[in-house]
């Protein structure tokens, strides 16, 4: 096939402005070349009026029927804002090749790694039209978004309908120094609070006619901060708290605030979970006679795919196609393969560098495109041929 063909895709995918939750029209680009594969393509649309979410569900059933193996290729069509237009050196949706680079919004992250996803579909397709195994693909424009209504939606109504995914690639950019040097087979959890520690507020000369609660707050805040939650283990880092943001006062420097506002967040570890992080960060509060209100809201559970059939398969093909010894690895924030992970026991994310994603002026080596696309081919031939 035209070796462009990847470059090709990529840059109309680019050119469809899909700020999150938009799709822009990418996902009826996908299908249409899906649909002439063979796969059987669905759209599920879920979310509120004003927040439309666009999911594709696409099957091709190998020779083997449902008793072969399925691969699931799993991305995001949506892409983060572009901040401050003027900051770009080209329009972030008109796609640019600069000094080897293609520059333009979701290039690395990661419309790049969905169109090498349809490509290696069609040459691995081509080349082995009796395949064993099934090929589907789940693609969804909630990714970068709340992430209700996206790729969790369609997960649940795949477990419904007892749908079995032996295999998942998702293809967040997971590559850090080079093409192919680190493969995500886990993540950790990440759970938030917004803790208010409530006081009295005062007049600054009168201190002993107000309580201060960010005097009250200061002991627990440093215990906390000092607090082993777990050791990890092979695969994760210990568990991480950390403080985002402090809120108190009005601003007024001749008042004692009423209370005092404090964004946290957990990185968590398979060694712990949240309710236990939630008990113990409140035994330390209470310990410290505090009067408080804490909002949690756990946006993803740690989930591992131990090294097995995918992760073999994956490091084999990086290596046949970038001599690259590709790496582990659970660092990194969420994504949606934590979703994936609930239906799928084999699950793990490969994609181009991630040094510019979310950034102004996105960009990926256009030297790197066509072996991503081998190496996804590669993962095919070695899984369900």
């Amino acid at each position: 096939m035209n070796t462009n063909t990847t470059l090709a895709l990529t840059e109309s995918l680019i050119s469809q402005n899909s700020v999150t939750p938009a799709d822009g029209g990418c996902q009826e680009l996908i299908a249409a070349r899906l649909k002439l594969l063979g796969f059987e393509c669905e759209t599920i649309i879920s979310g509120p009026e004003h927040f439309r979410v666009t999911n594709l569900w696409a099957v091709k059933r190998g020779s083997a029927g449902k008793e072969g193996p399925l691969l699931s290729f799993a991305g995001h069509t949506d892409v983060v804002p572009t901040g401050p237009l003027d900051k770009w050196s080209t329009d972030p949706f008109v796609p640019t090749h600069i000094d080897g680079f293609l520059q333009g919004r979701g290039a690395a992250d990661m419309k790049t790694s969905l169109a090498a996803f349809v490509v290696a579909a069609e040459e691995f397709i081509h080349s082995h039209p009796k395949h064993q195994g099934s090929i589907a693909f789940l693609v969804t424009s909630d990714e970068e978004g709340p992430a209700h209504d996206g790729t969790v939606i369609v997960c649940n109504e795949l477990k419904k309908r007892g749908e079995k995914i032996d295999y998942c690639v998702v293809g967040e950019p997971t590559s850090v120094n080079a093409l192919g040097d680190m493969i995500k087979n886990g993540r950790r959890g990440s759970l938030s609070g917004k803790l208010r520690i409530i006081g009295l507020q005062g007049h600054i000369a009168y201190p002993h006619l107000a309580k201060n609660p960010n005097h009250l707050m200061a002991p627990a805040l440093a215990e906390l901060a000092t607090v082993i939650w777990d050791k990890g283990n092979e695969f994760f880092q210990p568990t991480s708290w950390q403080v985002s943001n402090i809120h108190s006062g009005t601003g007024a420097t001749n008042m004692i605030p009423g209370e005092i506002v404090i964004d946290f967040n957990f990185r968590f570890s398979t060694e712990n979970t949240a309710d236990k992080l939630k008990e113990k960060l409140e035994a330390i509060l209470k310990s410290h006679d505090l009067k408080y209100t804490i909002d949690w809201n756990l946006s993803g559970e740690p989930f591992l795919t131990a090294p097995g059939n995918l992760s073999a398969a994956m490091q084999a093909s990086i290596f046949e196609v970038t001599k690259a010894k590709a790496e582990l690895s659970t660092t990194g924030g969420t994504s949606d393969a934590r979703f994936i992970a609930k239906i799928c026991p084999q699950v793990v994310e490969f994609g181009p560098r991630n040094a510019t994603i979310h950034q102004i002026n996105e960009r990926i080596e256009l030297a790197d495109i066509e072996p991503l696309k081998n190496v996804y081919k590669g993962v095919l031939e070695k899984l369900i041929a």
